[in-house]
């Protein structure tokens, strides 16, 4: 259950950044602020909750891979982030270090 905790963390991770850019971008800045806050209180509860069965280390590093890797895929899809081969190695490289460390618990 705490991988499943941590699962959903990680996309309340995501709604943070998500947030403060749709407040860049938008008229409606107070709701997506909003919106980021809740996200990051969520995100941090539901990690607080995984960390019960899952090491501090692993739990954090799956946490913030998931959040970095679907960040950098919505920046690219949605708001036309820069793309090259060195950043697509880089989230190869994140994804690869979260399952190792999968792996290894």
């Amino acid at each position: 259950m705490s991988w499943i905790y941590l699962i959903i963390a990680a996309m309340f991770e995501v709604g943070w950044p998500l947030g403060f850019k749709l407040a860049q971008i938008t008229a409606h800045k107070i709701f997506w602020i909003a919106f980021a806050v809740v996200s990051m209180t969520l995100s941090g509860y539901f990690l607080y909750i995984a960390q019960r069965g899952i090491p501090i280390g692993t739990a954090y590093s799956v946490w913030t891979g998931i959040g970095a890797v679907c960040t950098f895929l919505i920046g690219i899809t949605f708001f036309n982030d820069a793309t090259s081969m060195l950043r697509f190695l880089g989230i190869v490289l994140v994804v690869s270090g979260v399952v190792l460390l999968k792996i290894g618990h």
